[in-house]
């Protein structure tokens, strides 16, 4: 459109908006109703920040008494969760492996340097995310978690959520899928699929592990975390840059 074009088709409009609020004037309507600004109090935003930590930190200690199961026995260091606690979207994976065991923090070992990756090609930062998942103590030889173990951290899980109130919650792996959504259920069948937990939507994907060990899954990875993408935007399409063909992922 030419700077001339572009003009005549502002006049237009400016007509056309005229004619409006004099057809207005006409009909008796003499105000526009405008909704309020939704205020940003700080002192409640300053609060709720202070709510979140004092919950977490008394989770953390009960997580560190447990002995519902024998898992404490022969951990390092209990494994609670890493991350903002105003975080809209939670990673939750299986359980601490070696490297999260000495350390005391989720995904730090290389399934964790590539949930990284993941997390910057989304478009996002690690600290703006919280990760955490189902075991909070490592299994032995990094084993598969027993029913028994899952039951007796599932409360801790449960918590976790209620106290960070995310907006999307996204399971790695068939372990952290089956704790949330059921033991009947296929990581094959559902990744990628909107789920329901407690109201919140689940989007279940591979687990970092299994992508290192399985690279031609990343293409199917990577649709998943767009669906995730998706929801955090609230239906914005856009595809964020990198994919499980760019450096961010792959490499």
């Amino acid at each position: 459109m030419t700077q001339v074009n572009r003009s005549h088709e502002l006049q237009r409009m400016a007509r056309a908006l005229r004619a409006h609020v004099d057809g207005l004037r006409l009909g008796g309507v003499t105000g526009v109703p405008v909704a309020p600004e939704r205020a940003i109090d700080p002192e409640a935003n300053e609060r709720d920040v202070a709510w979140k930590e004092q919950q977490l930190a008394a989770l953390t200690q009960e997580v560190q008494r447990c002995r519902a199961c024998s898992l404490y026995r022969t951990r390092t260091h209990a494994v609670v969760g890493d991350g903002t606690l105003a975080a809209r979207l939670v990673f939750i994976g299986e359980a601490p492996g070696r490297d999260e065991d000495l350390q005391g923090k989720p995904f730090v070992g290389a399934a964790g340097q590539l949930l990284n990756r993941m997390i910057v090609a989304m478009g996002l930062r690690r600290d703006q995310v919280y990760i955490c998942n189902v075991l909070k103590d490592r299994p032995p030889g990094n084993r598969t978690p027993l029913p028994e173990e899952m039951e007796a951290c599932a409360p801790f899980l449960q918590r976790q959520l209620e106290i960070i109130q995310p907006a999307v919650v996204c399971t790695l792996g068939a372990v952290a899928t089956k704790a949330l959504l059921g033991a009947h259920l296929s990581i094959m069948k559902i990744r990628g699929e909107v789920r329901d937990f407690n109201g919140i939507p689940l989007v279940p994907t591979f687990h970092p592990a299994y992508l290192l060990r399985n690279p031609a899954a990343k293409k199917d990875a990577w649709k998943d975390l767009k669906r995730v993408k998706q929801l955090l935007d609230q239906g914005d399409i856009r595809e964020p840059e990198g994919g499980p063909h760019g450096a961010s992922v792959d490499h």
